[in-house]
């Protein structure tokens, strides 16, 4: 392996990149039923190629990790804002629960076992992931006023015991909220985000995800013949089903003629009907019969995103907009979609409208373009990420992340990662109620979170492998075992608690929540990996704030409580 030693020397990105590639490898292998999963097989990876001899600059872990917590909140916060209630008292309950059993599982271990204040403060930084104990902890373990050699001691046990730990810390909470407890809860975790969505939405489906289309879209467009007599113009047809089709193109003895309101239907004319699904099946009948070589007669239709300005009509719904403004105007032009701060509204009569709200028109290009014009004012597509937005949020975050809270004498900070975090909501829910800034296309986003989660976990498993396995050959299997212990015990509690007490009945918030109030990230990636939904996210980002701070309290709480 001395080759590879030499490799990873030169250029420890090898080292990197190598875990990437072997870890998602390894995830899609299948054990039975159970697949580790591209974070969990990256971390796997790193630990066993970190033998060899390498470390990676920490400030590569930091960047990483920062870019993929901003994206999170970006994603999901204007979900996150909205669900604000008297039900986040749940979230608040789980992550008091879970700091509560971690605490006296690491004190009664410590005190079965014989653990010393810096090895039960690194049992509880390391098997609860929670990096910022060892930081607390020592600071506690300085304050004692004990000798000098005995500090120094006290506080190097306590980064002993949290090597040994930590690698099984991080890949306990993926086996648990991954693996675990999709199948206590006897759900899917991809199908149980769909559940979700599809409440929090308010509709009785959810929309068709990447990729897919329904079978039964709510705009269509049908060719007609003409049957008997004809005897209708243009407008009386359209107005006898409220405007809710439009005839955009009649052909007549193979000849184009402009769909003009007076125009009076022969027998035998072709004629392009658009409009809404429901209505088309109810006028059908009337039309005449449906043909398929429609002889040139089709039309390219186009949505377009406007948003919605309209002065003196905030607070307005959908049917009094219709109904003040003339037939002119909104002739052929339909409402594919409304989203109010990045989330679908239902497109119906009675549905309030707000200035901010984003409408997809749907209808030939001039109709749209008029639409649009009267609506407010176009939301133009890019695919490119605006990056001035990005980088202020990430920036911000990271100063949120410096700022330190002494409470009684104990330092408490959202850290970089809760700053992100927190940016990321923030910035994100500004995003929804002014889009025409800020923009990240859902692609560049998911390659944000995806590359920056892989990497973090690589760094922690190349820079941390080597020295916990060395240590648990020196020191035995004790701690080590205790920290498998220490991972899964309050997990499973905790797990359980929310599943009967608290009343989750969806797997995928359930795994949000836990992640969060458990403060592990590698799981909480796996977690959105596997639901491939931005679901999880709500609750986990109320959870692992707290988290944060009740998991921090740790370190000087078990020096002091042993």
């Amino acid at each position: 392996m001395d080759w590879l030693h030499q490799i990873v020397q030169k250029s420890p990105e090898v080292a990197l990149f190598l875990s990437l590639a072997i870890g998602y490898l390894i995830g899609q292998i299948n054990f039975g039923k159970f697949q580790l999963g591209g974070v969990g097989g990256s971390l796997l990876a790193a630990v066993v190629i970190s033998q060899v001899g390498v470390q990676i600059d920490n400030g590569v872990k930091s960047v990483m990790f920062a870019v993929f917590i901003y994206a999170v909140g970006y994603d999901s916060g204007p979900q996150f804002f909205n669900s604000l209630n008297r039900r986040t008292l749940r979230e608040i309950a789980m992550a008091v629960f879970l700091a509560a059993t971690a605490l006296v599982t690491v004190i009664v271990c410590a005190r079965l076992f014989g653990l010393n204040k810096g090895l039960a403060a690194g049992l509880a930084g390391g098997a609860l992931t929670q990096s910022a104990i060892i930081g607390t902890a020592g600071d506690a373990i300085a304050r004692l006023g004990l000798p000098a050699a005995e500090t120094k001691a006290l506080q190097s046990d306590v980064a002993i015991a949290y090597a040994v730990t930590y690698v099984f810390g991080s890949l306990g909470a993926i086996i648990v909220c991954v693996n675990i407890l999709p199948k206590f809860m006897g759900q899917n975790l991809h199908d149980a985000a769909l559940d979700a969505e599809k409440a929090l939405a308010g509709t009785g489906g959810s929309g068709p995800g990447a990729g897919q289309t329904s079978t039964l879209p709510v705009l269509v467009g049908r060719a007609f013949r003409v049957l008997g007599g004809g005897g209708r113009t243009v407008a009386q047809i359209e107005t006898a089903e409220q405007d809710m089709i439009t005839i955009e193109r009649i052909r007549r003895a193979g000849k184009p003629l402009e769909p003009r309101p007076d125009v009076m239907l022969e027998a035998g004319d072709i004629v392009l009907v658009v409009g809404r699904r429901e209505v088309m099946v109810a006028a059908a009948s009337q039309l005449g019969e449906e043909v398929g070589d429609t002889d040139g007669i089709s039309l390219v239709m186009q949505r377009r995103q406007g948003v919605f300005t309209r002065r003196g009509m905030n607070h307005t719904t959908i049917a009094a907009v219709r109904a003040s403004v003339d037939r002119e105007l909104r002739h052929g032009v339909y409402i594919h979609e409304i989203r109010r701060v990045d989330r679908p509204l239902p497109v119906l009569p009675e549905t309030e409208l707000e200035h901010g709200d984003v409408i997809t028109f749907f209808g030939s290009p001039q109709d749209t373009r008029r639409a649009v014009d009267a609506a407010g004012y176009e939301l133009p597509y890019t695919n490119k990420t605006d990056f001035i937005y990005m980088g202020v949020g990430i920036v911000v975050g990271l100063l949120i992340g410096l700022v330190v809270v002494n409470l009684g004498g104990i330092p408490l900070t959202l850290g970089s990662g809760g700053g992100c975090l927190l940016a990321g909501l923030v910035f994100g829910w500004m995003r929804g109620k002014h889009p025409m800034y800020g923009v990240m296309p859902p692609a560049a986003s998911q390659l944000l979170k995806d590359f920056g989660l892989a990497a973090f976990v690589a760094v922690v498993g190349i820079n941390s492998g080597l020295q916990a396995v060395v240590t648990v050959k020196e020191s035995g299997l004790t701690i080590f075992l205790l920290g498998v212990f220490v991972t899964l015990f309050p997990l499973l509690l905790t797990m359980l608690f929310g599943r009967y007490v608290l009343r989750y009945d969806n797997a995928a918030l359930l795994a949000g929540a836990l992640t969060g109030s458990r403060s592990a990230n590698p799981a909480f990636g796996a977690v959105l990996d596997k639901a491939a939904s931005g679901v999880p996210t709500v609750p986990f980002a109320i959870t692992y704030a707290l988290a944060n701070v009740l998991l921090t309290l740790l370190g000087p709480l078990v020096v002091g409580l042993l």
